[in-house]
C-alpha cells in the first residue's frame, strides 16, 4: 500500500516537473533572481497540493480497510479560576534603626556595661565616660545654690514686709537664678558622660574597649546598635508599572540563604521616578519575629502586579504559532462513546505569564477539552482518540 503511495507521489511530481523541464532549465539559464524564486514558490505549492492528497489516500485506504489508527491524545479542561501575576525583582532588607553611638564629650572609657548581641531597652546605660570632677562641681554648685535659695528667701520675706533695699532683694534673686542655670548647665554637661541606648534593640557590636579614651567626632565609635524587629527591602520597579503596583498590594518575600519566604503587602510608594533608571521606589515591610532576618540580606521579592478573577490558563508548552505569528492551540469536541474526537485548530490570544502558565484573554472558553500530550502531532479537522 505504501508503495503504491510513493509509485504516486513520484508520477505526480514528475508529470508536474517534467511538461516544465524545459521552461526551468531555460529560467536558470537566464539567471532572474526574482523569476528562479517565483518558480520556487510555484513549486513548494504543488508539493503541499501533493501532500494533502497524499494524507487523503492515508485516510481513505485506512477506512476502506477498516484498520484506522486514531492518534493518542491528551486533554484538560479549562476552568476558570483567579489569577495573580507578580513582578519578580531583587533587594536587600535594611533596617532604619541600625546606627553607631559616638562619644558627646572627650575622656577615658570608665565603664562598659553591655556585651555584644545584649538586647537592650531605650534608655538604658551602655556605659560610661570619666567626668574628669565634673561630679565633684555638681555638688558645689548644688551647695552654692542651697545658700543662694536662703537668702532669696529671707531677703524676699522682709521685702513682703516692707523691710530692706529693694536692690538687696533683686540681688538674691538674681544669684538664686543664676545658680539653678548653673546646676542645669553643669548636669546636662554631666549627662554626656553616659552613654544611652537610643532606642531599644541588640548591641551589635562594641568597638571601644573599658580603658579607652575616646572623643566625639569619626573614629570614635563606641557601639553598634540594630532593631531588628522594624525591617523593610527598598526594591526599584519599572515605571511602566507605576499604575499596576501600589500601596497594600500584596507582596511574597523569599530568603534564598535561609530557604524561607514570608508574605506581607507594600507599604510605601515612591512618588518620583529616578531619570538614570526609569523606575520609582517601593517599601515592603518585614516582620522578624524570630530575629533570623538581618539587614543586607538578599531577598527575592514577587509584587502583585495583576489579577484576574475569572482567568484561563494552560500550560505554554501546548502553544504554537503560525507562519502569521497567531498563537494557536487544538482543542478536540466532545468525545463519542468510544472517547473519539475531532480536534480543530484554535486561534488564541494571551495575557501575562507566571510559573509556565499562560492567561488565555480570547479563544478558548470554560469546559473547552484542549490537547495537551500529543498536540504537535495533529492536525486540524483529524480524527483523534482520547486518552486522559
Amino acid at each position: 500500500m505504501k508503495k503504491a503511495i510513493y509509485l504516486l507521489t513520484i508520477l505526480l511530481v514528475a508529470v508536474a516537473c517534467g511538461s516544465k523541464e524545459q521552461s526551468l532549465e531555460s529560467l536558470i539559464s537566464q539567471g532572474d533572481l526574482a523569476a528562479l524564486r517565483a518558480k520556487k514558490s510555484e513549486i513548494s505549492e504543488q508539493q503541499k497540493q501533493i501532500e494533502s492528497q497524499i494524507r487523503r489516500l492515508d485516510s481513505a485506504i485506512a477506512l476502506k480497510s477498516g484498520s484506522e489508527k486514531l492518534p493518542l491524545v491528551n486533554t484538560i479542561e479549562a476552568e476558570a479560576q483567579k489569577f495573580n501575576h507578580y513582578l519578580e525583582l531583587q533587594g536587600d532588607v535594611s533596617t532604619k534603626q541600625n546606627v553607631l553611638i559616638y562619644p558627646e564629650m572627650s575622656g577615658t572609657l570608665q565603664r562598659v556595661y553591655v556585651k555584644e548581641g545584649q538586647r537592650v531597652n531605650k534608655g538604658q546605660t551602655l556605659a560610661v565616660i570619666d567626668d574628669g570632677g565634673m561630679g565633684s562641681q555638681l555638688s558645689q554648685l548644688k551647695t552654692q545654690a542651697e545658700l543662694a535659695k536662703t537668702t532669696y528667701e529671707r531677703r524676699k520675706r522682709l521685702w513682703d514686709q516692707k523691710i530692706g533695699s529693694e536692690i538687696e532683694y533683686l540681688s538674691a534673686k538674681t544669684e538664686y537664678e543664676a545658680a539653678q542655670d548653673a546646676i542645669k548647665q553643669s548636669e546636662s554637661q554631666l549627662g554626656k558622660s553616659t552613654i544611652r541606648a537610643p532606642f531599644s534593640g541588640i548591641i551589635d557590636d562594641v568597638i571601644k574597649d573599658q580603658g579607652t579614651v575616646v572623643t566625639p567626632g569619626p573614629g570614635s565609635e563606641v557601639f553598634r546598635i540594630v532593631n531588628l524587629s522594624d525591617m523593610y527591602i527598598k526594591v526599584d520597579v519599572p515605571e511602566t508599572y507605576l499604575g499596576a503596583v501600589s500601596e497594600g498590594k500584596q507582596a511574597l518575600v523569599y530568603f534564598p540563604v535561609l530557604g524561607d519566604s514570608i508574605t506581607t503587602k507594600v507599604r510605601q510608594t515612591g512618588n518620583f521616578i529616578n531619570p538614570s533608571n526609569r523606575s520609582f521606589s517601593v517599601e515592603i515591610p518585614v516582620p522578624n519575629k524570630n530575629g533570623t532576618i538581618k539587614p543586607n540580606l538578599t531577598a527575592k521579592v514577587s509584587l502583585n502586579d495583576y489579577t484576574s478573577e475569572g482567568a484561563i490558563l494552560i500550560p505554554s508548552s501546548i502553544i504554537s504559532e503560525n507562519a502569521e505569528g497567531e498563537q494557536y492551540v487544538y482543542v478536540a469536541a466532545e468525545p463519542n462513546e468510544d472517547e473519539e474526537a475531532v480536534v480543530s485548530r484554535t486561534i488564541i490570544t494571551t495575557g501575562k505569564t507566571q510559573n509556565g502558565q499562560v492567561e488565555v484573554l480570547t479563544g478558548l472558553n470554560n469546559g473547552d477539552h484542549i490537547i495537551k500530550e500529543g498536540a504537535r502531532s495533529v492536525k486540524d479537522g483529524q480524527k483523534v482518540k482520547i486518552k486522559n
